[in-house]
């Protein structure tokens, strides 16, 4: 390989492959083709660092490389200075709901909120804490103040940030509860620091709650927690961070709800987002969802049954299967065709080399046979997917590590070949495969 992966993450990239998920960390190594999506996405990005948004649906196949794609561009982000949010929705955390299920979407969101410094979640504590810290570390190497001057410096840059949010809807009580976040950080008083931490993360039951230990009579529910992410988009950037971006998956949980109005307060809440993107409503937020094609789609339940949606996402006549507009709002993946597979097959066979320490054994014929077993299997045309075919990899690199003695022959079958086909000479499957040998 090009690069050494550290053993911590190529653990995490093996195994969560075989378990047929996508990892958080280590996808720079395994990244194939994508690359024009990626750099439309990218493109997003730098608008959203400039003070626009953006709002993209990534939509293919189960096992196509959709949820890759979404964390794949989610370490870009953080690695660019941008906070990111994200979460799968599920029947319990939808855009909408009779049962809190907004706000459960925005807890999952805020408790997954990310930064460089805090891959994994849970950055919002560090994030208070820094901004506090560096408007502290700014005003002692801009002034020579000390003591009580310097304390009030402190405070009037803080208020500044805060000040700077009471325009926007429900500003006003968010930037009470930063300004209550930097009394508790001055009085080192942890109680109302988790508190207000509650606050932020949507995890007061009430307002009188609310309002007894904060004095904010105001809490995040199912009607106002959109707002919130614009608010703290708004708050990221005062911070020093570049912007936020929210990623949500698995969209076909709207698709299945099986009430049409509820399914229509979803699909209105996506569409009340889309237009505050594209009306210059939403400054240094972006937006990617994922979702399949069926969800998207389905003219009876879909996003396109919404009809204020359809009009605004259907594509034009002109773009095709092999020509494609990347600046539309719904982005399609196309499987990841045979030389792309090639290649990532080539790269987990290195890194679970590195991983074990031994010499790959598997040459570049033995990966051709292996792909061209895939990829005839009957009915593999029209289903097979790369999560399928990464999984079997490496089950059969696990195999030959522990079974030395074992061959890719024995462990496929000699006659794996007229097997896929259905009785088909292995010449002729062979021939589909010439391109390799170049």
């Amino acid at each position: 390989m090009d690069r050494q992966v550290p053993a911590r993450i190529a653990h995490i990239l093996i195994n969560a492959l075989k378990g047929g998920v996508v990892p958080r960390a280590g996808l720079e190594y395994i990244t194939v083709g994508r690359t024009r999506e990626i750099s439309a996405i990218l493109h997003d990005i730098d608008m959203i660092e400039d003070g626009g948004a953006s709002f993209r649906f990534i939509v293919g196949k189960y096992g196509s490389g959709k949820s890759f794609l979404l964390q794949t561009i989610r370490n870009h982000a953080t690695a660019r200075g941008f906070a990111v949010v994200d979460a799968d929705l599920s029947p319990e955390r939808r855009f909408a709901g009779t049962k809190g299920q907004g706000l459960a979407t925005y807890k999952e969101l805020i408790q997954n909120l990310c930064t460089r410094s805090k891959p994994d979640g849970g950055a919002l504590p560090l994030i208070l804490e820094k901004w506090i810290s560096g408007i502290q570390m700014a005003v002692k190497t801009t002034t020579e103040l000390k003591g009580e001057a310097f304390e009030a410096e402190v405070e009037r840059r803080i208020y500044e940030v805060a000040g700077s949010l009471e325009g926007m809807v429900n500003g006003f009580e968010f930037a009470r509860a930063v300004a209550l976040y930097w009394k508790a950080y001055k009085e080192d008083d942890g109680a109302l620091k988790s508190n207000v931490l509650r606050w932020f993360r949507g995890e007061y039951p009430s307002r009188r709650e609310s309002k007894e230990e904060l004095g904010i009579n105001f809490i995040v529910t199912d009607e106002t927690w959109y707002d919130f992410l614009k608010l703290f988009a708004a708050f990221l950037v005062g911070a020093g961070y570049k912007g936020l971006l929210v990623i949500i998956d698995e969209l076909v949980n709207i698709y299945k709800i099986p009430n049409s109005i509820t399914r229509a307060n979803n699909y209105e809440k996506i569409l009340t987002m889309y237009n505050d993107v594209l009306q210059g409503k939403a400054k240094h937020i972006g937006f990617l969802m994922g979702g399949t094609p069926q969800c998207i789609e389905d003219k009876y339940k879909g996003v396109f049954s919404y009809e204020a949606l359809r009009s605004r996402l259907a594509e034009g006549h002109f773009a095709t299967g092999e020509i494609r507009d990347f600046s539309a709002p719904i982005i399609r993946l196309e499987m990841l065709n045979q030389e792309e597979m090639y290649i990532l097959v080539e790269k987990l066979r290195d890194i679970h080399a590195g991983l074990y320490k031994y010499e790959p054994v598997l040459t570049h014929e033995d990966l051709i046979y292996f792909l061209t077993v895939e990829y005839n299997r009957v009915g593999a045309e029209s289903h097979i997917t790369p999560r399928e075919i990464i999984r079997d990899f490496i089950e059969l690199v696990n195999i030959l590590y522990q079974n030395p003695s074992k061959t890719v022959a024995e462990i496929l079958g000699d006659n794996s070949f007229e097997m896929a086909k259905g009785g088909l000479a292995g010449e002729e499957v062979a021939d589909e495969y010439r391109e390799f040998e170049i």
